[in-house]
């Protein structure tokens, strides 16, 4: 239990303005705005009407938004259909897979079994007493609407994990892992595995095993389609080098791992795998729904700042509200959420739902209203529960801020692009007290001082708060 009187205000604010001070030294384009939750008032400043690129920060317009529009008891549906009739262990008919918009078919919840759903869609299949699909497998995917890829994003990093291509049917993020570790003696080729291990993929091994630790290095790309190249040097005691490349056709992916789960579970498809945005007009019989609830969700995008994730919902947010599963339906839906609580269109400009894009842009006064629009409402608490916390282990806030009495005090999320470095959320004081803060850095060259200067700023509204 902390004690002690809590400080005033004015050595509040001056303790505040020392910190962002120092901070000027890092960039001069720096925001910063701090709010007493119980009363609402101002306690500090800075900067705080001007606009900034926000980085990650956006996730947070993102998922406050879906949890007061959808709400935490939202589901994610991917339905799994048959049509035909079932004539001894055979199919005679078609199966439809309908994509919800779901970013979670993958191994993430399922100890790393990447393949556990399509397992399960099979063993359904099994206990119906089918074994082989004579027809075809049809992916509908045609609740969202391309472009796959938001037009903002640098086309020189689409194979980079966070530039993963959305889709209504996805699966393991749009990426696959790619394995490398030494092989025998040096001179030898290297070890590569990916996983999923699917025969989508072809692969060109350039990397070589060495004697030395010096020489050491790796590195994966993805040319045109499919072809992944491993290049490199790798030292034959290094541990293995893990590298998630983004694949440039997500329906074929799936395809692909749906397949290949099938298949481990003996159930055999003899027609095609077929990409279709509608579902053939016929009488269809349900098989098995595939369900994941939103705060799962929210917890990925906010906790792991997957920007897949967030790109996922804010289409699906579009495609719940307008009947159209694009980018400019789901902003025009969070448009919508901030016109509400008294933030205006022609003040900020949203560009995504992730933040990858440089064009999204809003004052620190504006995230700190939305975070204290957020401690009121309803699903408050649930909302502030998937943000991480300083300290919190595995996560990038493992050594931030992480020793008493800032560990488990602070719910922030954290924002980076190249010169960019954001910090937004709640902090709780020595004193009890609980804060919303937003702290913006543009034009930054060293991100690394931007978090430490964050991190002091922090310390001092913790401590004197």
């Amino acid at each position: 239990m902390l004690c002690g009187p809590a400080l005033s205000a004015s050595s509040l604010r001056d303790d505040l303005e020392r910190e962002v001070r120092s901070g000027l030294k890092v960039s001069t384009a720096l925001g910063v705005h701090v709010v007493d939750l119980s009363s609402g008032e101002t306690v500090y400043e800075f900067q705080a009407d001007r606009s900034r690129i926000i980085a990650s920060n956006a996730k947070l317009v993102t998922t406050a938004a879906a949890f007061d529009i959808l709400g935490p008891g939202y589901f994610f549906e991917t339905k799994v259909m048959m049509r035909g009739r079932r004539r001894g262990g055979v199919l005679e008919g078609d199966l439809a897979v309908v994509g919800g918009g779901d970013p979670n078919i993958s191994g993430r919840h399922y100890g790393g079994d990447s393949l556990a759903i399509f397992h399960n869609w099979a063993e359904k299949l099994e206990a119906l007493g089918i074994r082989e699909i004579e027809g075809n497998v049809y992916l509908v995917h045609g609740l969202f609407e391309p472009p796959q890829v938001h037009p903002d994003w640098p086309r020189d990093q689409l194979t980079k994990w966070y530039e993963a291509p959305v889709e209504a049917l996805s699966f393991s993020d749009n990426c696959v892992l790619v394995r490398v570790w030494p092989g025998g003696k040096p001179g030898q080729p290297a070890n590569i595995q990916t996983l999923p291990e699917l025969p989508l993929f072809e692969v060109r091994n350039l990397a070589k095993t060495i004697g030395s630790a010096k020489r050491h290095w790796v590195a994966v790309s993805r040319a045109g389609s499919e072809q992944l190249t491993v290049s490199g040097s790798v030292y034959r005691r290094a541990a293995p080098v893990e590298s998630w490349i983004a694949v440039s056709d997500p329906l074929a992916y799936f395809g692909a791992a749906l397949s290949q789960g099938f298949t481990e579970r003996g159930l055999k498809i003899r027609g095609e795998v077929l990409p279709t945005r509608s579902l053939p007009v016929d009488t269809w019989r349900g098989v098995t729904v595939h369900r994941t609830d939103l705060v799962t969700t929210v917890e990925v995008v906010n906790k792991r700042s997957q920007n897949f994730y967030a790109e996922s919902l804010l289409k699906v947010l579009g495609a719940e509200q307008c009947g159209e599963g694009s980018w400019e339906a789901g902003k025009r839906v969070v448009g919508e959420f901030l016109e509400r609580i008294g933030i205006t269109a022609d003040t900020y400009e949203l560009a995504d739902g992730s933040g990858m894009s440089r064009n999204n842009r809003f004052s620190p006064r504006q995230l700190t209203q939305l975070l204290r629009h957020m401690y009121t409402h309803p699903r408050g608490q649930e909302f502030i529960l998937t943000l991480p916390y300083s300290g919190e282990t595995d996560l990038s806030w493992e050594d931030r801020l992480a020793e008493p009495p800032y560990r488990g005090n602070i719910f922030a999320k954290t924002g980076s692009l190249n010169g960019v470095s954001t910090l937004t959320g709640y902090a709780k004081a020595r004193s009890g007290k609980v804060y919303a803060f937003s702290i913006l850095f543009n034009q930054t060259r060293w991100n690394w001082k931007a978090k430490r200067s964050q991190d002091e700023i922090l310390r001092a509204l913790v401590d004197n708060g």
